[in-house]
């Protein structure tokens, strides 16, 4: 019991630091937008750029502003220390080691602008507007403007990607991400347009004898002797104060991994027979980057994602139980007992695991296929649907014609599965499989069915309409629909790995679209379907079929045309 609290009070403690760590990231980033903001109105004029500075400076430095910015910058590289620290492997995906990289060089950078101008401020009284910074960037000293530039650039991918990850799980991110990138790129590209447009307007103003004065006092201002005494010594306390804690932040790491190997190791075996060796308090997903075994984790072993979830075979009883972070995400995606996440699961004896998801799984996948259970079994609605006589027209077609029409058909039939709510299982040869009643339950599920079955017949139509100038005769479509409990869970190899549904009910279903060639017409549905379903098919024929593997007959209805189906939403 008390490791058990040990073990939460840990999680507890991670998932408060990423919290705290995330809402400082989100102050930054906030400050860092109003500051390309503030660039950008210089496409506007050098006036209206100033203007826009003086109200971002009555926000940013009134003693709230302050607190929250400074607040935020510590707590944010103070919480970036930290996690170094806490890392047992630095190996990490690309784009999170691009992030990182642009996090570790900004301070730095940071630390000679603050100073310049900030601390200069308020310590000499000096009014650091927008002419003050731009003399400096275009007239005394153009490399403190392309530091500027490169402060700003990283800055802004390091909250763009901390904000990708953040978000990409979410169920509208897929549809918002074009917009936000545009975003993302627009913004820079605004913000240095209008500094360049600033700082011509400014250099246009000096090179006229009447501001000769003014541009005199401004660069008697800026190399004043008494500033330039005081901010070069605070400027090189500063950055080397930082790299020292991020010196002493590397070594903590290895005199913690030294004194955790005298605590013992683990074995953590993979399928293909290799060992890693393992620090006890280490996790499995530190086993597999530390090996460099490729082990998806999209959230970053954050314990968001479940991506990183692996099968445990031996040593599974002697792991300590899930805290209620981890408890509750596998419960989410209905993990089944022997299943763990690999970011969260800290072995303290030798295990067997085996990772569950491809290393190429993506984040779009992983948001398209969170509805559904893994290795579980549940009641769905099974939909067959396949073109008839297609193959003799592919016969008399070039192979770019057979192609263009299938993917025509196979958009129409789409379109006509996910309008009403199901998930298009996978296409075979001409044919489609869809699944129904994943997350509103069966009765739904057979409804949506019927609806999509409508659907397709009508979409078919106007397919056979836009194509009569290039068919022989309008394309015909098989239907069958049934429901049943089946095996819902990743199938396949390697990269053909896909979410799909197996058991009776399949077979069926595909024996009912097998049978509209015999019944000479379009739906047969099985009668458990239509009654669940609710909907009146007194004018459709009822006839029984012989399913191989059942011992009765199914009795099913028969549609000519799935067009005519009475189905309300």
């Amino acid at each position: 019991m008390q490791g058990l609290e040990g073990g939460e009070g840990r999680v507890s403690r991670r998932v408060t630091v990423q919290r705290v760590r995330l809402w400082s990231g989100l102050v930054l980033g906030a400050y860092v937008i109003t500051h390309l903001v503030n660039h950008a109105a210089g496409l506007l004029s050098l006036a209206a750029a100033g203007r826009t500075l003086d109200v971002l400076a009555a926000v940013w430095q009134s003693a709230p502003g302050t607190l929250l910015l400074y607040g935020g910058f510590a707590v944010h590289v103070a919480l970036a220390f930290w996690m170094i620290l806490q890392r047992r492997s630095l190996a990490m995906p690309f784009g999170e080691g691009v992030r990182v990289l642009a996090a570790l060089l900004i301070p730095p950078l940071l630390f000679i602008h603050i100073v310049g101008s900030r601390l200069v401020e308020s310590r000499f009284g000096t009014d650091v507007g927008y002419p003050y910074m731009l003399a400096i960037y275009f007239e005394l000293a153009p490399v403190f403007g392309w530091r500027q530039v490169a402060i700003l650039l990283l800055a802004w991918l390091h909250f763009c990607l901390g904000l990708h990850y953040w978000l990409r799980f979410r169920s509208w991110y897929a549809s918002a991400a074009p917009w936000l990138l545009a975003l993302a790129v627009l913004l820079p590209a605004a913000s240095l347009a209008g500094t360049l447009t600033a700082g011509r307007e400014l250099q246009a103003l000096f090179a006229d004898p009447a501001w000769a004065e003014q541009r005199r006092a401004l660069v008697d201002q800026i190399n004043h002797p008494a500033k330039l005494a005081f901010i070069g010594p605070v400027e090189r306390w500063l950055i080397d104060g930082y790299f020292g804690l991020l010196a002493a932040a590397l070594l903590g790491r290895l005199v913690r991994r030294l004194w955790e190997w005298r605590g013992g190791r683990v074995a953590v075996t993979y399928p293909d027979g290799r060992r890693v060796m393992l620090a006890r308090g280490a996790s499995i997903l530190e086993a597999s980057r530390t090996a460099g075994i490729p082990h998806t984790a999209l959230c970053g072993g954050r314990g968001r994602c479940s991506t990183c979830r692996v099968r445990v075979g031996q040593g599974l009883s002697r792991l300590p139980p899930p805290a209620e972070g981890e408890a509750g995400v596998l419960a989410r995606i209905g993990a089944a007992p022997n299943v763990r996440l690999a970011c969260q699961t800290r072995p303290t004896s030798d295990v067997s695991v085996m990772p569950l998801v491809p290393p190429f799984v993506g984040a779009d996948e992983v948001r398209r296929n969170r509805m559904l259970p893994r290795g579980r079994e549940q009641e769905l609605v099974i939909l067959f649907a396949d073109l008839r006589d297609f193959t003799r027209f592919a016969e008399r077609r070039l192979p770019f014609d057979v192609v263009f029409l299938l993917n025509r058909y196979f958009q129409a039939m789409g379109e006509a599965v996910e309008g009403e709510g199901g998930r298009v299982d996978k296409f075979i040869g001409d044919g489609v499989m869809a699944l129904f009643g994943l997350e509103g339950g069966v009765t739904a599920g057979c409804r949506s069915a019927l609806l999509a079955a409508r659907g397709m017949s009508e979409r078919l139509a106007v397919l056979n309409g836009s194509l009569a100038a290039e068919l022989d005769g309008p394309l015909r479509l098989g239907i069958g629909v049934h429901r049943g409990p089946v095996i819902v869970g990743e199938m396949g190899w390697g990269r053909t790995t896909s979410l799909t549904a197996i058991g009776d009910a399949v077979n069926t279903a595909s024996r009912l679209e097998a049978a509209t060639k015999e019944f000479r017409a379009e739906l047969v549905v099985s009668e458990e379907v239509a009654e669940l379903a609710g909907v009146d098919f007194g004018e459709h024929r009822r006839h029984e079929v012989v399913v191989r593997g059942r011992e009765t007959p199914l009795g099913v209805r028969v549609v000519a045309s799935a067009s005519r189906l009475s189905v309300k939403k």
